[in-house]
């Protein structure tokens, strides 16, 4: 008996349709699809370029000029005219700028920040993805055990109908059965919409209504954590998370901005050359062609900005600050959320060990509680109450593998370990042919011997 209920629990339908979608293609067209993603992709790479911006200003800038001017001067001496042409190149390359340096500094750090960003957007879709699929796994399962239990108290309440008609019971049994077909039938209404609510969340990750998705197979084992440390987990989250990790990168790129806001205060010295033609035309002093090279250094050095270099120095402390305090809050909610994901992983395996008996149970009980009711040793409230038991705990042993599926993606989140290669893995355990709860739900003709 076990054998066979335990073989319906896993999925909806006894056989998907050809068309059954797995996992895997899943979330390859969640790849190309998803906003979410391509937004993290673009801004990590908008954050490639702008650190090479930032670089460049210490790089040499050579340019090309060229200018015409035209004299005319007026005095006791002399009154003339003329005009002067020129062109040439000009290099400009920065010797000393702390403040450059600390801002390319900066940009590398954000560079690793967006980096981090970016991995933590793709491990968010992967779960996504997987709570998606289970979710609309989950939410057929309901509609079925709310279909099948519909179904069996309304052959509970035709049964009292037929009874009260020839004498055997009174009519309070009759409205005891016919409210708990009622309740029955807005639960399974109820059901149904999540159902589609399911389905519209998973179509906002693809793009597409799949037809049917295939489900686990009888045989997915449950297996612990490894290893079965939550110390050892959160050591890993706390070295690998990308939430930490983006974080951290803050934190140094707000440090090197404090530093370039103290550069504020430092000197600059560039090194300048150009080299050049100038033709003057119309009888100046130096009439006719020159060739002109030029080569210096030029030094800045700030004396006073009106306060404002002082001010921007306590404004980047201030939110160096607010990083630091920013990176405390996320390692200390991974931490938290790490070991709390720990313990519901190994909670949802006990759970549903549990509930594989609490099945057996429950179809005992019913089947009992149905003997008793022909013979007149119980009344239809408590056959009710048996047959809603029953397909509550179908409902529940289901909901706690898809639980367990979906808090172990979570604690590999955690721990910043979660890849696609655990999608893979788990796609391994999917079939599009997987007997499915409806097989338990429906009729009692896999129960008939209880001995089996």
């Amino acid at each position: 008996m076990k054998k066979r209920l335990i073989s319906g629990l896993i999925g909806l339908m006894a056989a998907h349709p050809v068309c059954a979608l797995d996992l895997v293609e899943t979330y390859e067209k969640a790849l190309s699809y998803d906003s979410g993603i391509a937004s993290a992709q673009a801004s990590y790479e908008a954050q490639q370029a702008a650190s090479e911006v930032t670089r460049s200003a210490l790089l040499p800038q050579v340019g090309a000029y060229a200018e015409a001017d035209h004299y005319d001067v007026d005095g006791e001496l002399v009154d003339e005219s003329y005009k002067s042409t020129g062109y040439g190149v000009q290099l400009t390359q920065p010797l000393f700028q702390a403040d450059a340096w600390f801002r390319y500094d900066a940009s590398k750090f954000q560079t690793e920040a967006a980096r981090a960003q970016y991995n933590l957007a793709q491990q968010q879709l992967i779960l996504d993805v997987a709570s998606a699929y289970f979710n609309v796994l989950r939410a057929q399962d309901t509609v079925t055990t709310a279909r099948a239990t519909e179904a069996a108290i309304q052959r509970q309440y035709e049964q009292a109908q037929e009874r009260f008609d020839v004498g055997l019971i009174a009519i309070t049994e009759v409205y005891e059965a016919r409210a708990s077909y009622d309740d029955s039938k807005s639960q399974r209404i109820a059901a149904e919409n999540q159902l589609n609510v399911a389905r519209e969340q998973l179509a906002r990750l693809t793009g597409e209504y799949p037809e049917a998705l295939e489900n686990l197979k009888q045989t997915f084992p449950l297996g612990r954590p490894d290893p079965m440390d939550p110390s050892a987990w959160e050591t890993t989250a706390l070295a690998q998370n990308w939430s930490i990790q983006a974080a951290l990168q803050s934190l140094n790129a707000n440090k090197a901005s404090l530093k370039v806001a103290k550069a504020g205060h430092y000197p600059t010295l560039d090194l300048t050359a150009s080299y050049g033609d100038t033709q003057i035309d119309g009888g100046g002093p130096t009439q006719g062609d020159a060739t002109q090279g030029l080569i210096g250094l030029t030094l800045n050095v700030p004396i006073y900005t009106g306060g404002g270099t002082s001010a921007g120095v306590r404004q980047q402390r201030s939110l160096v600050t607010v990083a630091e305090q920013d990176l405390n809050t996320v390692r200390r909610d991974v931490r938290v959320n790490t070991r709390s994901l720990f313990l519901t992983v190994n909670n949802n395996i006990e759970t549903a060990s549990a509930l594989e008996k609490t099945i057996l149970s429950r179809r005992s009980a019913l089947d009992a509680t149905r003997a008793g009711y022909e013979v007149g040793t119980r009344n239809i409230v408590e056959v009710l109450d048996a047959e809603r038991a029953y397909y509550v705990a179908l409902r529940d042993y289901a909901n706690a593998r898809y639980d367990y599926v979906i808090n172990t993606l979570k604690l590999k989140q955690a721990a910043g370990t979660l890849s696609p290669q655990d999608l893979i893995a788990l796609n391994n355990w999917l079939s599009e042919t997987a007997p499915g709860i409806e097989a338990l739900a429906t009729e009692d003709n896999t129960l008939d011997d209880p001995t089996q």
